[in-house]
């Protein structure tokens, strides 16, 4: 059984992988020139620099971002914004647009696609563990502590989940999982949701985000791609699929959340649906509901807890590499 050795933080040996090509439609006319992860969020921020925020914050120095659909927009963000990494520190953030990099015919099918492209580019990084992002959810995490339970569960890969009501669920993958949390089924937006042991009025939904061995990642990614019929998509072929045939385990975002010490409860938002998920949210001013944000205070910066004063997002800026307080 795998351990961890506690020797240095497994954040080094691990690359982000955020994936960015959506194309957000319920979002409207705020995605007719961009991708979602390229929304505007506190004046000169995007939504995706949350997740990249988490990335840097977790120490985490290795960086790929797969994007798609009308990337010129967070292409150029990026490239402006996030150009501070440098390979003689052993860094890297790589932008890889979709191009037909397996034959002339296929745009990435699926977010599992848009990893299987670009095994040859993640393998020149060699990192030991690879976290799967979503590039279009606020939410502060350190990843850090799921790489912990990762290699302390022997699990063949982590999911990250969201304790939510389970008449909500059904917009999201949900997880049923015994005493231990291991992951027994994996339902892609089911409509009748699994319940938690317990607490049957609510159920474990999938934040999108993954962590897997990475040699185990491209195995799973090179069956699955000579799989007829898959979708190449993670929630619904390569999850589903270890679940059955081998090891998934759960990670609770309560585990992991960054929260102010004035704050009660975790904060995760899509900013593409009708209501915020987390069990429950606070009405207090000093959490980050979308409505009085940055955008209202005109800050699009973090301060200490200690100083931040209420309605003030704790969204670090991008290319701000430092430590979230704790």
């Amino acid at each position: 059984m795998k351990g961890y050795p506690g020797h240095h933080p497994l954040a080094r040996d691990a690359m982000a992988y955020v994936l960015a090509g959506g194309r957000g439609s319920r979002l409207r006319e705020l995605t007719d020139n961009r991708a979602k992860p390229a929304v505007y969020f506190g004046g000169v921020s995007r939504i995706i620099d949350f997740a990249l925020s988490n990335a840097i914050n977790s120490g985490i120095r290795r960086i790929g971002v797969a994007t798609q659909y009308k990337a010129h927009s967070l292409i150029r963000h990026m490239q402006r914004a996030w150009n501070f990494m440098r390979p003689e520190r052993n860094e890297s953030f790589d932008i890889l647009p979709a191009s037909q990099r397996i034959d002339e015919q296929h745009w990435y099918e699926g977010t599992a696609d848009a990893v299987f492209q670009n095994i040859d580019i993640i393998e020149a990084h060699a990192p030991r563990y690879m976290v799967i992002l979503a590039g279009d959810h606020i939410y502060k995490m350190d990843y850090e502590l799921m790489l912990q339970q990762h290699v302390n569960s022997g699990a063949d890969v982590t999911i990250g989940c969201l304790v939510v009501p389970r008449k909500d669920a059904s917009e999201f993958g949900v997880m049923a999982v015994d005493g231990e949390d291991t992951i027994t089924s994996f339902l892609e937006k089911p409509a009748d949701p699994p319940g938690i042991p317990g607490k049957e009025d609510f159920a474990l939904a999938s934040m999108g985000i993954y962590v897997f061995d990475t040699e185990f990642l491209f195995e799973e990614l090179r069956r699955d791609a000579e799989t007829p019929g898959s979708s190449r998509d993670f929630g619904k072929d390569i999850i589903p699929y270890i679940v059955q045939h081998g090891k998934a385990v759960a990670h609770r975002f309560t585990a992991s959340c960054i929260r102010a010490a004035e704050e009660i409860e975790e904060y995760w938002r899509d900013v593409a649906r009708s209501m915020p998920i987390s069990m429950p949210i606070s009405t207090s001013p000093m959490s980050c509901p979308s409505s009085i944000c940055t955008i209202a205070t005109g800050r699009s910066g973090p301060t200490r807890s200690s100083r931040r004063r209420p309605n003030s997002c704790m969204m670090p800026r991008a290319g701000a590499a430092r430590r979230y307080p704790r």
